[in-house]
């Protein structure tokens, strides 16, 4: 039976909150500042990387579900979207450099260690022929440098991805939770080299967060929800965001439930369900991160809030998320360099952070300018006479 895909406007929601996880990301990967401290993990058990995985999700699908439709070719199909995956591998290593250059400048001319001797970055000068083998396999990767290698794996799975749901969307999830549980529960993990361990977002628990995205996208498509608005649902994932705000709020409840996870512990509960695990996605984490997703869409009022004219600088740069990311994450680089080598203020902070996210807005406002002007020449129909060579060109 086919079902029928609804063609709507843009969901300006998706855009809003990737611009939001990619503002955060960029404070969060500047640590030590008090900027830091209002971002959404310091109120909540996951943080923006959870949300931008489901967005991506969420966003394949609605990019890439209708070429998977009756009577559409395949190899186009995949081939697009691995196309894509290509590119996010060439950001990746694009971005390594840069954060290795960067780090290097610090040594060399402001005559600071710290960049150089955490986040993996010591052993480009400990192991040079084993991380020069492990960058380009994404197998050695670099702290606050590890979202697109798990983010590139996805996408090639996509196509396979996209598939099963459309024909079979409960055995899909029922197979993609048994995988993330397959994964945390006996640690399995994309390998790494040259040091030993594993990825630290491991794509084997996070394509669960990723098929939801998938699911919600495809849903999406044909003018439904994944998951109906309920009160008891929308209660519950208020009640899950209070609890988790308060455990990391409050001393004396963290301290009760912390103790709490340790009974489990010692009555045998796998680290899965206990503990707060971002590698391998463990249940405190994926709760709250379901309950806030589901929260967002399921109010209307942040449907409002998404189409006012306020929330278009984060939409932007919602639309722009790869370069954007690229980008913030470099300029991240060079906020912690310069960091290191000058007194830490307040007003610096404000100062380095602010025009960061500033540089990011502009640069999603530049690109999207240009995207509309080149789209707006390539729709203009050709003028009589116009010379064939110049047609081709």
């Amino acid at each position: 039976m086919t079902v029928t895909e609804v063609r709507k406007a843009r969901d300006r929601r998706i855009d809003l909150f990737r611009g939001l996880a990619l503002a955060m990301i960029f404070i969060n990967h500047i640590p030590g500042t008090v900027y830091e401290t209002l971002t959404s993990r310091n109120f909540g058990f996951s943080d923006a990387a959870e949300g931008f995985v489901f967005l991506s999700g969420c966003s394949a699908a609605l990019a890439y579900g209708a070429l998977f439709g009756p009577g559409r070719r395949l190899w186009p199909a995949v081939s697009r979207i691995w196309g894509r995956a290509w590119t996010l591998y060439l950001v990746h290593i694009f971005v390594t450099v840069w954060a290795i250059g960067i780090a290097a400048a610090t040594l060399r001319f402001g005559g600071d260690l710290s960049l150089i001797v955490r986040d993996n970055l010591q052993y480009v000068f400990a192991d040079l022929t084993g991380v020069l083998t492990g960058l380009p396999l994404m197998t050695h990767q670099i702290g606050y440098v590890n979202i697109l290698p798990m983010y590139a794996m996805l996408l090639l799975a996509c196509p396979a991805l996209i598939v099963a749901a459309r024909a079979w969307p409960l055995a899909t999830l029922a197979g993609s939770v048994a995988l993330w549980a397959a994964s945390g529960l006996w640690l399995i993990d994309m390998p790494n080299f040259p040091t030993e361990g594993g990825w630290f977002l491991n794509p084997l628990s996070w394509q669960l967060l990723f098929v939801l995205g998938l699911l919600t996208g495809l849903a999406m498509r044909q003018g439904r929800r994944l998951v109906p608005r309920h009160p008891a649902l929308i209660a519950l994932s208020v009640a899950m965001l209070v609890l988790s705000c308060v455990w990391i709020k409050v001393p004396a409840v963290a301290d009760a439930g912390n103790a709490f996870m340790v009974r489990l512990a010692d009555l045998g509960l796998p680290p899965l369900v206990r503990d707060f695990d971002k590698t391998y996605l463990s249940v405190p984490r994926l709760a709250h991160a379901l309950a806030l997703i589901y929260l967002m869409t399921a109010l209307p009022v942040v449907k409002r809030l998404s189409d006012s004219r306020w929330c278009e600088p984060l939409a932007q740069m919602g639309r722009m998320a790869l370069p954007v990311f690229a980008l913030g994450t470099i300029l991240s680089f060079a906020v912690r360099a310069v960091k290191a080598v000058v007194s830490e203020t307040l007003a610096a902070d404000s100062l380095l952070i602010g025009g960061g996210l500033l540089v990011m807005w502009a640069f999603a406002y530049v690109r999207e300018k240009a995207r509309a002007a080149a789209a707006m020449t390539a729709s203009r129909p050709e003028r009589i006479g116009e010379p064939a060579l110049r047609r081709a060109a």
